[in-house]
């Protein structure tokens, strides 16, 4: 494979992240993964000497960096809902999710008997619109068995968590478990500081969450 070969491939892969980013529904990761696209194609530009093209490749780079920016030091306002797993909003928030929650978490099932044996449910808001939910067994220690901890595709970046949690160790819970299949959801589990246990993430609640 010649050089030129190679640069062109680089330009179709940057380009390809571009498109690409347009398909995320969460405005972080499209950011993010516009900015990787935009930085491949400010270098390829500039290698084939497109240099307005190249301007334009950056000044679309720095723009994302800036609300990236702006979006890690604005804390979203949110509000918690405590429930029960039988209430019919919290049934239609996991009907009208069921397939992407399927995706994160295949051991849920969102039958009448599973969320019937569930005595603690959450469901944080923003803006009035549901943005996350949490389905468990809370016990008399404080211990909190989590069976659905999901977060919409537009708040994937962890913040419903962290405020969620904030509340319940306000609430006397002093520890999460988790004991399904994680799937992809593992990489959340990790990031909120759970630990892999004898097959059960835990977390102990016992540092400020905010």
């Amino acid at each position: 494979m010649d050089t030129h070969m190679i640069v062109e491939l680089i330009g179709y892969f940057g380009s390809a992240l571009v498109l690409l980013s347009f398909l995320m529904t969460s405005v972080v990761k499209l950011r993010i993964i516009n900015m990787a696209g935009g930085v491949i194609c400010t270098i390829y530009s500039l290698v084939i000497h497109a240099y307005p093209t190249a301007i334009m490749n950056t000044c679309l780079v720095l723009i994302n960096f800036y609300y990236l920016m702006r979006i890690s030091k604005t804390e979203r306002a949110y509000d918690v809902i405590e429930g029960n797993p039988e209430e019919s909003m919290l049934r239609y928030f996991v009907k009208r999710y069921a397939a992407d929650i399927q995706k994160y978490f295949p051991d849920f099932n969102a039958s009448s008997k599973t969320m019937g044996g569930c005595n603690a449910a959450y469901i944080v808001c923003h803006d009035d619109a549901p943005a996350g939910i949490l389905i468990g067994n809370r016990r008399p220690d404080g211990e909190l068995d989590v069976i659905l901890d999901y977060s919409t595709p537009a708040y994937r970046d962890c913040s419903v968590g962290k405020y969620l949690y904030s509340r319940l160790k306000e609430q006397g819970i002093r520890k999460l478990s988790f004991a399904g299949t994680p799937g992809p959801h593992e990489y959340y589990l990790q990031t909120m500081g759970f630990v892999k246990e004898d097959g059960t993430y835990v977390k102990e609640l016992d540092q400020n969450e905010n």
